[in-house]
């Protein structure tokens, strides 16, 4: 009795999105966008400054962040390194959006108490 054997199964599509250098630059992109909103809402803190000027901050730092990742670590092309390419790359996050204002608020009310 023969038994009919169909073609191999294909792999899964998920298992073939993770390389270990884009997995890494990723981590690195988080970390760097990160970093940079938690510096730049200590900065806008001991500036003093309040309202739009403080998002203003924000968003400079957030596209000069960018800026730097598209070129220097992601070699102008986002697509090959992060998920949704250069919009995702833009993008601040809820969790950086968050740590700016707390450190924002925090230092400033360390710095300017007595104003």
């Amino acid at each position: 009795m023969a038994t009919q054997q169909g073609p191999a199964p294909a792999p899964d599509a998920a298992v073939q999105l993770i390389y270990p250098p884009n997995v890494q630059v990723n981590s690195t992109i988080h970390t760097v966008k990160f970093t940079t909103a938690s510096l730049a809402g200590a900065v806008a803190g001991i500036l003093g400054l309040q309202h739009i000027k403080g998002f203003a901050l924000f968003g400079a730092s957030t596209l000069l962040t960018a800026f730097c990742l598209f070129a220097l670590n992601c070699r102008g092309s986002p697509a090959r390194y992060v998920p949704g390419g250069l919009p995702a790359l833009v993008n601040p996050g809820k969790d950086n959006a968050f740590t700016f204002v707390l450190l924002w608020t925090l230092f400033y009310g360390i710095v300017h108490v007595y104003d």
